[in-house]
This record gives structure tokens, C-alpha cells and sequence, in this order.
């Protein structure tokens, strides 16, 4: 196992600055994000232009990488948006740049790329499930061919929903199931799980060999919060910032209930032999790039002494 990063944290600085620093604070591996490189959605950032990528270019990208001791190539492809978007326009660019990505990675040597489900709100779950079964099958089949193995993250997007209900749908283990048996994989992150009410170590046992790939996020709770908003979280007034729930928050791996020792411990014992990657979405150590640096030492400090050198 390695501990790597997500670039997203850092959505202003270049590639090349963020590997200076990340082989600095001591980590192993990049998860890159590769957004497109123009767009206004929220969590945007582009640190690798896929669509343009070619041979020498990613020969350089791996160079890069090599020169500050992160691996060979990126730990994955980061590129979380709806392949089920409601507009049918939109969902036809996120389903060809999931595409994009793939052949990216196989030029890198990279053996991942993480994405989305994602959910047309206006439809049932079942709709959902048989619409993205007819849209993966694709790109499955393009991964499979390149030698990429594509990976879902199992966030919940509830602010994708207007009524603040999973807007991706891939958010408990009956869904990976279902997953895995479209051939995606998971790309593990306990702190979603937190807040659904599951116990993300009995979730994670029994699907380790399915995980390539595995992100570590913390998540703070406030149960007396949600004593007055229930489970889906804030009712009245949700509208300036859909993400909010009123009663958790994300931190960065050691300030959230999330029991590290734990999660490494069961991921060992699956023989998880991938990358654990940081993402950093804390707001207490966010805002600036010096915020953000410090949250990711916390967690690097949190999580070192916990994977085997």
C-alpha cells in the first residue's frame, strides 16, 4: 500500500508544483485530476488535458512524476461527474470524457480511472440502474480493452438532488453489487458511509479485491444537529448551497470520526496492495493554498504510521 493525494485540492497550482510538494510532505503517488479544462461544475480542476494528450506528452507527464519519486505514472484518473445527467447533451460530453480519460490512462500506464454513476433526478432508481447499465457497457468494454480498470467512488452527491437525496447512485454495498457486476470497481472512500448510517469497516471486508483504488476523507458529525433535520439534513432554504446538510462536515483523515487504524487494518487483511489517496474537501483547513498544504500534512501525519513503509 502508498499514500497519494488528489490534485483537486489545489485546482490553481500546475501538476509540476503539486508533485514538488507532495514528494516534500512525503507522499508516494498523485491521483490526478483531469476535469476538462474549461467548465464551471462545482470540483472542477484540470491538472492533465486528456483530450489532447498524446505519446510524448504523457511520456512527460511519467517523467514528471519519477523525477519527485511518485511512481511511474498517476495512482488514477480523477474525473467525478453524472454519466446520468437529466440534460442529454451534457450527459453525452461527461460519458465521452470518462472515454477520454480511458484512452488517457493507457497511454500513462496508469492502471484507473474514477467516475461517477450519477442519477437523472426525474427518475426512478430502477430507471437509473437499467439506463446506466446501457450506458457503462462501452466504456467498460473500451477499459477492458486499454488494460484500465474504471472505478466508482462511492460518494453520495446528494446536492445533485433537489431534494437532497443520493444523487449517485453508489452509495451503499447493494449498489456496488450491482456495480461490479457491470465489471466497474470501487474506489473506496469510508467517510460517505458515515452518514448513511453504515459501519464503513463491515462495508469494506467482504469487497477489498474489488478495490483497485481507495481515497481517504474523514467526516465530522453533529448528532444533535440532526436531531432537528433528520437524515437528509437541511429542508428550508437549501437552495444557496445544496452540498449542505447542517449536521456533518468533511475533515481531513484524524479530525473526523472515521477509525483510521481500522479501515487500514481490514484494507491490509483484503490484501489491498493499491494506493490510499488523500482528498481534501475539510473547510476548516481550506480556502487557501496554505490551508490546504497544512491539512494535508495532518493527514499525512494521521495515516504514515499506519501503512507499512
Amino acid at each position: 500500500m502508498k499514500l497519494g493525494m488528489l490534485t483537486a485540492c489545489l485546482p490553481d497550482q500546475t501538476l509540476e508544483q503539486i508533485a514538488a510538494w507532495a514528494a516534500r510532505a512525503g507522499y508516494e503517488a498523485l491521483e490526478v485530476a483531469a476535469w476538462p479544462a474549461v467548465g464551471d461544475r462545482e470540483f472542477t480542476a484540470s491538472h492533465l488535458d486528456v483530450v489532447s494528450l498524446d505519446q510524448a506528452r504523457a511520456d512527460d507527464t511519467r517523467a514528471l512524476l519519477e523525477r519527485h519519486g511518485l511512481g511511474s505514472a498517476p495512482s488514477s484518473l480523477a474525473y467525478y461527474d453524472n454519466n446520468l445527467h437529466p440534460d442529454p447533451d451534457e450527459r453525452a460530453r461527461v460519458n465521452a470524457h470518462v472515454a477520454a480519460c480511458i484512452d488517457a490512462a493507457a497511454l500513462l500506464g496508469t492502471e484507473t480511472v474514477g467516475t461517477f454513476i450519477g442519477r437523472h433526478p426525474g427518475r426512478t432508481v430502477a430507471e437509473n440502474l437499467r439506463d446506466a447499465e446501457e450506458i457503462f457497457a462501452p466504456l467498460v468494454d473500451r477499459a477492458g480493452e486499454r488494460g484500465v480498470k474504471l472505478i466508482v467512488e462511492n460518494c453520495v452527491m446528494e446536492g445533485w438532488h433537489p431534494d437532497g437525496y443520493p444523487g449517485n447512485l453508489a452509495y451503499s454495498p447493494e449498489l456496488w453489487e450491482w456495480m461490479f457486476s457491470l465489471g466497474l470497481y470501487l474506489n473506496f472512500d469510508p467517510s460517505h458511509l458515515v452518514w448513511m448510517g453504515i459501519d464503513p469497516v463491515e462495508a469494506l471486508a467482504p469487497y477489498v479485491d474489488r478495490i483497485p483504488h481507495a481515497q481517504a476523507k474523514d467526516i465530522q458529525l453533529f448528532p444533535d444537529r440532526r436531531n432537528s433535520y433528520g437524515w437528509p439534513g437541511i429542508a428550508v432554504g437549501r437552495e444557496s448551497d445544496p452540498f449542505t446538510t447542517g449536521w456533518w462536515r468533511y475533515r481531513v483523515p484524524g479530525l473526523g470520526d472515521v477509525d483510521w487504524r481500522r479501515v487500514v487494518d481490514t484494507l491490509y487483511a483484503g490484501g489491498f496492495t493499491g494506493v490510499l489517496s488523500v482528498e481534501h474537501e475539510d473547510p476548516v483547513w481550506g480556502g487557501t493554498e496554505d490551508k490546504v498544504h497544512t491539512g494535508l500534512e495532518v493527514a499525512y501525519r494521521t495515516l504514515r504510521p499506519l501503512i507499512v513503509a
